[in-house]
């Protein structure tokens, strides 16, 4: 298989380039570096089978040269996090909305499957718990720009399917739920790694709002695992799924957690949203995802548990840092 992984020096995008590699595949990746980093794939340049090319998904000329050569898309290029959405409106609306649109009509032409990574900020603030596939959408007024991350994947989940159904086009939606592991930044408000740095450093581990806010982490190896799986299964096309973790924790407990695997003397603090995000910004109180969907069509079932995340996350961090030191 030739597989074309737009967003491939980011966080996900990489790994999942990293593992279609290993599985035999000749791997495509597009990135502009916006976001993502190049030591993210370095240590892929060295198979005959992997290309890097810089590039914007925006470009449509370079991204039908692109679709042309490869028989699967794993789409992952967007905007990423929420501080991100917040700080940068225009961008993040335009690469979500006109990059999916790019892709998926590109795509048609020759009916290349487009796999779509989604998220669990589809739900908005529905007041749920664990959410369903199927569970409705919930968004505060357009006058608070986080929402706006939500109707564009909301969007995308919307014009993938009608191009499977009026076009034939296979699509795959991936809505996933809180991802972390090594390569992640917290640069972009990730929470994971954003405690991890502060309690290495010894700085003020800092909590939004009151810390009562409840989420789950799948470990990136069980989420590429279950996204590559999901490609290769015929029944998946023209389906949503959710991907994550269903243990639960607040964030009161997880910087705790973390403060105690990183033996960090770092104090825990709490920031009002506004603060941080600016007036009127909303969140929502619980996300964890009823994963009873993907279990029953691949398998899928996390091997790796909240507190092995965070350890090699943490190992990962503490390896960066002790080479930063010595450069």
């Amino acid at each position: 298989m030739v597989a074309l992984v737009t967003g491939g020096a980011g966080f996900i995008g990489s790994h999942i380039a990293e593992e279609l590699l290993k599985r035999g595949n000749r791997v495509f990746v597009i990135d502009d570096l916006s976001t993502g980093k190049m030591e993210n794939i370095s240590h892929l340049e060295g198979d005959e089978k992997f290309s890097f090319i810089q590039g914007s998904i925006l470009n449509e000329l370079l991204m039908e040269r692109l679709v042309e050569q490869c028989d699967i898309i794993y789409h992952l290029a967007a905007a990423v996090g929420v501080e991100f959405v917040v700080r940068n409106p225009i961008k993040s609306i335009e690469i979500n909305v006109l990059g999916t649109e790019i892709m998926v009509r590109l795509a048609a032409k020759d009916k290349k499957k487009v796999v779509i990574m989604s998220s669990s900020e589809i739900y908005g603030k529905n007041q749920k718990r664990i959410f369903k596939e199927s569970d409705g959408r919930v968004l505060g007024p357009t006058l608070t720009h986080r929402w706006s991350y939500s109707c564009t994947k909301a969007f995308g989940e919307f014009l993938a399917l009608a191009y499977w159904r009026e076009k034939g086009l296979p699509v795959i939606i991936v809505r996933l739920f809180n991802t972390c592991g090594p390569r992640q930044t917290g640069r972009y408000g990730m929470v994971v790694p954003r405690f991890i740095e502060q309690a290495l450093s010894e700085e003020p581990i800092t909590i939004y709002g009151d810390g009562n806010q409840t989420r789950s982490f799948a470990y990136v190896s069980d989420a590429i695992n279950g996204i590559i799986n999901l490609a290769n299964h015929p029944e998946a096309v023209g389906e949503i799924f959710n991907l994550g973790s269903e243990e639960e924790v607040t964030i009161s407990d997880l910087a705790k957690k973390i403060r105690r695997l990183t033996q960090s003397n770092s104090q825990i603090i709490h920031l009002p949203y506004e603060e941080v995000f600016g007036e009127g910004f909303e969140d929502m109180r619980h996300r964890v995802p009823d994963t009873t969907k993907i279990r029953n069509l691949i398998g899928y079932v996390p091997k790796v548990g909240l507190e092995g995340a965070l350890k090699e996350t943490i190992k990962y961090h503490t390896n960066r840092n002790k080479i930063a030191a010595c450069t």
